[in-house]
């Protein structure tokens, strides 16, 4: 019996001596399970992370293929040789990216971008007629030479009453070895306001049918075509956002609504200076001024002019809205006298992509003013504008658009205002 209930004693004694160590061997086993899964866990995720990673770069590498198939718009920021900003001819957005494992880009290359338009229009002023005109037929030419450096050209044919008008618009060489300095030589659109290096030749790049009245191409307000030396790049400034632009060249032509292609019409050099903003917090914003210096002579009596041109803008174009104004003033002074003369051109424009219809339609405003002097002596028989502008633009498809404008115009105060409506198919090739 004793011998019994030491055996029973031990038995219980090893029994519960067992129970923790079973207990800890059960906790182990739930604690290597836990990790288990935890590690299980993290593994799939990581594979879903690597699986995203491999679908995006794939999708970069579907849209740099596309893109270099493909021609884009206008931009103007400046950087290096891009293809897409070449295509435009921008002297922005330059960028020449040799992306790992990407194709060797071979020099040179020639790309061409078509643009062509066709208007119906008719107004109630005395003695016009209405019917088609055909807009202007354009082509961009663009061919990087080498990494930093590219060709650009603009062809444009006009229609005449008995011809078609070719012209020589853009023209030029440039080289861009960074971000902060490109250098170019040739013929460009004069960078004396925004809408004039923003919207070139090509009617489907603009919102509206017209242009603003200022900057009108063959208009004699702010000269339009520039001949010479330019160099421009990014200004050192965190999210300010600074860019410049410095140009020396042949000053207006005779008459003065040409450059001076052949040459200068006298031994002074016409200068422009620009710097605008485009602040890294505010998508779309764009702001800036510039300064064009020039000496013209007067058509009839030679006497030489000085010609100041000082001009600001300020666009806000982040997608659906956009809002654009512009304000330049010309001063004239003559060189052998006191007089002088100041004209004024201002234009402020409104549009907005509504958000139906996969946002197809963008209807818009805008309001042009020209103030000139009467006994202006460079520009002469000038008419004061005035005008109104509403019209609708829809989206036919990524490269064509139909718009729809109503101007209500009067050339000079005082005289009967001018009603016109205006039906355009804008695209590119």
């Amino acid at each position: 019996m004793p011998r019994q209930k030491l055996s029973l004693i031990v038995f219980a004694l090893g029994l519960f001596a067992a129970l923790p160590l079973a207990q800890a061997t059960d906790d182990q086993s739930q604690t290597i399970d836990a990790a288990t899964v935890r590690a299980l866990l993290e593994r799939v995720a990581q594979l879903e992370t690597e699986v995203k990673e491999l679908k995006a770069a794939r999708a970069t590498e579907q849209k740099s293929a596309s893109a270099a198939e493909q021609t884009s718009t206008a931009s103007t920021t400046n950087s290096t040789v891009s293809v897409e900003s070449l295509e435009h001819g921008g002297h922005s957005t330059m960028a020449h990216v040799d992306a790992p494992g990407a194709p060797t880009e071979t020099y040179p290359s020639l790309r061409l971008r078509g643009f062509a338009d066709v208007t119906f229009n008719g107004t109630d002023r005395p003695g016009t007629k209405s019917g088609f005109n055909m807009g202007q037929f354009v082509l961009h030419i663009a061919s990087p030479l080498s990494k930093h450096i590219s060709y650009f050209g603009e062809v444009s044919l006009t229609a005449q009453p008995t011809l078609y008008n070719v012209d020589l618009e853009r023209s030029f060489i440039r080289y861009a070895p960074n971000d902060y300095i490109g250098l170019s030589f040739g013929r460009y659109h004069t960078p004396v306001n925004y809408w004039n290096t923003e919207f070139h030749h090509g009617a489907w790049l603009q919102t509206t049918i017209s242009r603003p009245d200022m900057i009108q191409f063959g208009g004699r307000l702010i000269p339009v075509h520039f001949i010479g030396a330019l160099a421009e790049g990014r200004i050192p400034s965190g999210p300010l956002g600074l860019n410049y632009g410095i140009g020396i060249g042949n000053g207006r032509g005779n008459p003065i609504s040409r450059g001076g292609d052949a040459g200068d019409i006298n031994n002074n050099r016409a200068w422009v200076v620009n710097v605008f903003s485009r602040p890294l917090f505010a998508r779309g914003l764009q702001f800036g001024g510039s300064m064009y210096r020039d000496q013209t002579p007067t058509a009839t009596t030679n006497i030489p002019y000085s010609e100041w041109i000082a001009s600001g803008h300020l666009a806000y174009t982040p997608g659906a809205p956009e809002f654009i104004a512009e304000f330049a003033n010309v001063h004239h002074q003559n060189m052998r006298g006191a007089a002088n003369f100041d004209s004024q051109g201002a234009y402020v424009q409104f549009a907005y992509r509504l958000p139906f219809n996969e946002k197809k339609w963008k209807p818009y405003y805008r309001y042009d003013y020209i103030q000139v002097p009467a006994t202006e002596p460079i520009l002469t028989a000038f008419k004061n504008q005035r005008n109104s502008t509403i019209g609708m633009r829809y989206e036919v498809s990524d490269f064509a658009a139909l718009k729809a404008e109503y101007r209500n115009s009067s050339p000079d105060p005082g005289k009967p205002r001018v009603n016109g409506a205006f039906f355009q198919t804008a695209f590119t090739f």
